[in-house]
């Protein structure tokens, strides 16, 4: 009989962990955060968010012991008490219905899709229709779409997507994207538009954040030396979805995983490098507990591995800094 994986002379067998950085929470999940904690405590408890704040459980659930109370819909907010929207950004008629009954909110959007918000208003302006390049049903995308007339903007998420659009002669066009795109998918598909409209517009820069390209370029830094990479996020994380997919596409297996009790001993037969990431809403805390469980079973050699230096910060709403 085969001894166990776990006798004491397998746990001592060293494990390299590459643990990729950046990662994790960027500029504006950090924001997103710190606008509701600052609500409750400017507020008291309890403060309403419209959907999931970021897409992270451990993060919605911290918030929810704090005094947070996460709703789908407007319609669940009781009156007389404060609102925060979410990181991803909502439609216009949110805000406006905020308004109507006179609801106090704060807008945690991200800095970053607001601008893509901004570019879209901009774009109807010029009389151009909109080409969107993202993942239906996201809420990006559905407030992303909520910022102009409907009908203005059509969605695609593939190059074979790009293939069945229909314009009628003379439609001026333009693009824009998700922040949280695959930078290797989305340079294929804006390809593929420019091709069949040589006279689309484009963004002045491009729309996939910064903190989504640098998390997948640290992926790509590391993949190849590992024999299996986890990236800690949720399984509605656009970005989180995208880490795996940049790994399995160099030919490195790749796991999504939520918290470091998910990792099974079996997952390390045969293995010496793991690398590791977190997705932009995903906290350090989830990286140490991973780090952590992967000792239970192996002695665990750690090692960063740094491609960038991130040093962004966004500005909090003026109601929380009177």
């Amino acid at each position: 009989m085969n001894a166990p994986l776990h006798t004491a002379e397998t746990k001592r067998a060293a494990l390299t962990v590459l643990v990729a950085a950046p990662r994790g929470f960027c500029a504006g999940v950090d924001r997103a955060i710190e606008i509701v904690e600052r609500a409750i405590e400017k507020y008291g408890p309890p403060v309403y968010v419209r959907h999931e704040i970021v897409h992270n459980r451990y993060v919605v659930d911290a918030l929810k012991e704090k005094g947070a109370i996460f709703v789908e819909e407007l319609d669940e907010v009781p009156d007389g008490v404060p609102v925060v929207f979410s990181a991803h950004g909502v439609p216009k008629a949110v805000p406006a219905e905020a308004d109507q009954r006179g609801l106090d909110y704060l807008d945690a959007t991200c800095p970053l899709v607001s601008k893509v918000h901004r570019q879209a208003e901009r774009q109807i302006e010029k009389g151009r229709h909109i080409v969107f390049i993202g993942h239906e049903g996201h809420p990006e995308v559905i407030g992303t779409f909520g910022q102009v007339p409907e009908g203005d903007m059509t969605l695609v998420e593939t190059v074979d997507d790009v293939a069945t659009l229909d314009f009628p002669v003379g439609t001026e066009l333009s693009y824009l994207t998700q922040t949280t795109l695959s930078v290797d998918d989305t340079a294929d598909v804006i390809a593929a538009l420019e091709k069949r409209f040589p006279d689309i517009a484009g963004p002045k820069a491009e729309d996939i954040c910064y903190a989504t390209s640098n998390r997948q370029a640290a992926v790509k830094e590391i993949a190849e030396s590992c024999d299996l990479l986890l990236v800690i996020g949720a399984p509605n994380s656009s970005n989180s979805l995208r880490l795996v997919e940049v790994a399995e596409r160099l030919g490195t297996d790749a796991r999504l995983i939520q918290r470091g009790h998910e990792i099974e001993e079996s997952w390390l037969e045969g293995i010496g490098t793991v690398g590791l990431t977190a997705g932009a809403s995903a906290p350090e805390l989830l990286v140490r507990e991973v780090i952590a469980r992967l000792g239970e079973y192996r002695t665990v050699e750690e090692r960063q591995v740094k491609t960038t230096d991130e040093r962004m910060i966004f500005k909090l709403p003026r109601q929380l800094v009177d």
